[in-house]
């Protein structure tokens, strides 16, 4: 263990009194975390979270939900039934300013830890000649399930590329990933969007079909119209050729970073006790899915997470060294 390791941990310890761990055990704490699909990433990494938190705090039974993603996890947390969620920092800025599908209802969504990059994956097979964002065009895509971030980002990705979603496609789906995969399969649908952690599982599952030749469309030249319209949350990344069975080129394309949230009014010392126990599983974590390996200090920087810092969470990371400026 390095310095700035050993240091945050034992600030972290510090931070955590033994008088909560005492209440925790006396009087019990249900802790609901806000997941997404079982095809996409939050969903491992949210399971294996419950896992840590129930063994590492006493008093503390942590349940891992399925969900429609980050839209409905924020929403879950503005309506005090999620404790912990999962979520993309353009959902997350929309719901603490009430605005996009947040309309009229603010959530007191405050930051605990910045996780990894959501990449956005617009996938099609070669046999539906769709090359570009132009061609999707008179298709029939699915933008990803209701409420979620993949639904957010995708209308606005559609938009961007000057496309109008009501006007210019022979049909449009609103499915999961796993969903869209066997639609695709099926030839219900021409091309699927869906923004998570890479490898995503359906959409290996998809490439490794046999006799699929899987095709990832370019969008990154439309940062700078998503960017003007929606403001600076959006960044252009590139999946290398080779993540997925039968990539042979890479995709470039469009980001977003994800957070770990909680409601402004959580307990301190809970959150502290939840950022200790996350950190010193950091490593298992990048076993369950290696999205996880993002999760560092480096990555804990108040710009990439979109909405202001829980207290407690600002204290645990700077106690650990991070610069979050």
């Amino acid at each position: 263990m390095n310095e700035i390791t050993r240091r945050g941990a034992l600030g972290a310890a510090l931070a955590a009194p033994a008088l909560f761990a005492a209440t925790a055990r006396a009087q019990g704490t249900q802790m609901s975390i806000a997941t997404g699909t079982t095809g996409g990433v939050y969903y491992p990494l949210g399971g294996a979270l419950a896992n840590y938190l129930t063994r590492g705090i006493p008093g503390v039974s942590a349940t891992a939900e399925v969900t429609a993603g980050s839209v409905a996890n924020f929403q879950l947390l503005g309506a005090g039934r999620a404790q912990i969620v999962f979520g993309q920092v353009d959902a997350a800025v929309d719901s603490v300013r009430g605005a996009g599908p947040f309309r009229g209802r603010v959530v007191p969504t405050r930051a605990i830890a910045v996780l990894y990059t959501n990449r956005m994956q617009v996938v099609t097979v070669a046999d539906r000649n769709i090359r570009s964002m132009a061609d999707l065009r008179g298709k029939r895509i699915s933008t990803g399930a209701p409420a979620s971030a993949t639904e957010l980002f995708a209308l606005r990705l559609i938009a961007a590329a000057g496309l109008d979603i009501n006007r210019d496609f022979r049909g449009r789906e609103r499915l999961s990933p796993a969903e869209s995969t066997n639609a695709i399969r099926d030839g219900k649908i021409d091309a699927y969007f869906f923004v998570s952690g890479v490898p995503t599982s359906a959409i290996t599952d998809l490439a490794a079909t046999p006799g699929t030749q899987l095709v990832l469309i370019d969008h990154a030249d439309l940062l700078e119209p998503i960017v003007r319209e929606h403001g600076p949350v959006y960044f252009a990344e590139t999946i290398p050729a080779g993540t997925y069975p039968g990539q042979t080129t890479p995709n470039h394309q469009l980001s977003v970073a994800n957070i770990l949230a909680v409601r402004e009014d959580a307990n301190p010392q809970l959150v502290t006790q939840i950022l200790t126990v996350l950190w010193q599983n950091r490593e298992d974590w990048a076993r369950v899915h290696s999205a996880a390996r993002d999760f560092t200090l480096e990555q804990q920087k108040s710009a990439a997470a979109g909405v202001p810092w829980h207290p407690a969470a600002e204290a645990f990371w700077r106690n650990a060294g991070a610069r979050l400026s």
